[in-house]
């Protein structure tokens, strides 16, 4: 004999909460997000959701974990750059599911697992590849510079990649003072403008002098140790 159905409380789970907190945030924003909003994409009374998780401060942790699971989690010796490449693009979709978490990701005082086990593959991988510990610091910040910077901009645009852009560039040219800015109007009307032009694009070739540079680095090192 079937049994009856789950209410949504006896369905209630810490993993749930978040889950639904992150599905209300890629729909909305943050400005939308309050435990009693989460409730209510559940189905359930607000006072539920403290069995599980105790203000939205916690709720806020999780769902950054949650983030961070999404990343690829480099594998310590294995070859490095392919393998930080690799975690650069993974955690650059998943913050473009998620453009919210963007300002969030190292700024939660109680990280959670994921984020620390993230974190320590990043450090493994770079450490077993021969980085000392100053270089692994060095590359690490100068990464996540490229990824987080790289990604404010990205979600910023006034136009999505494939848009129409005859309308935005008649009235960027328009705006133009006739005669000034020539470099300016150069690059935007025989560029930026171009059908085909995706800002997007852009990441993976800086991602590429990153770790060009970063593997300068290393050599550099390699040298010193080896004379």
């Amino acid at each position: 004999m079937a049994g009856r159905p789950r209410s949504g409380a006896e369905r209630l789970t810490r993993s749930g909460i978040v889950a639904a907190a992150i599905d209300l945030a890629d729909a909305h924003d943050l400005a939308a997000l309050s435990m009693r909003s989460v409730a209510r994409q559940l189905g359930v009374m607000p006072m539920s959701l403290y069995n599980h998780v105790a203000n939205k401060e916690e709720l806020l942790d999780g769902m950054v974990d949650a983030v961070f699971a999404e990343f690829y989690a480099p594998v310590p010796g294995a070859e490095w750059r392919s393998e930080v490449r690799r975690r650069a693009v993974t955690a650059r979709d998943a913050l473009k599911r998620h453009p919210w978490a963007v300002g969030l990701m190292d700024s939660r005082r109680n990280a959670g697992y994921e984020t620390l086990l993230h974190h320590d593959a990043v450090i493994g991988c770079l450490r077993e590849a021969g980085f000392s510990l100053t270089l692994t610091g060095h590359a690490f910040a100068v990464l996540d510079a490229h990824l987080y910077g790289f990604l404010i901009q990205e979600v910023s645009m006034p136009f999505q990649p494939g848009q129409d852009l005859a309308e935005l560039a008649n009235q960027i040219v328009a705006a133009l003072p006739e005669g000034q800015l020539p470099y300016f109007r150069e690059f935007t009307i025989e560029h930026a403008l171009q059908p085909g032009y995706d800002f997007g694009d852009e990441f993976e070739v800086g991602l590429d002098l990153v770790l060009d540079g970063l593997a300068q680095q290393l050599a550099v090192a390699d040298r010193g140790r080896a004379s």
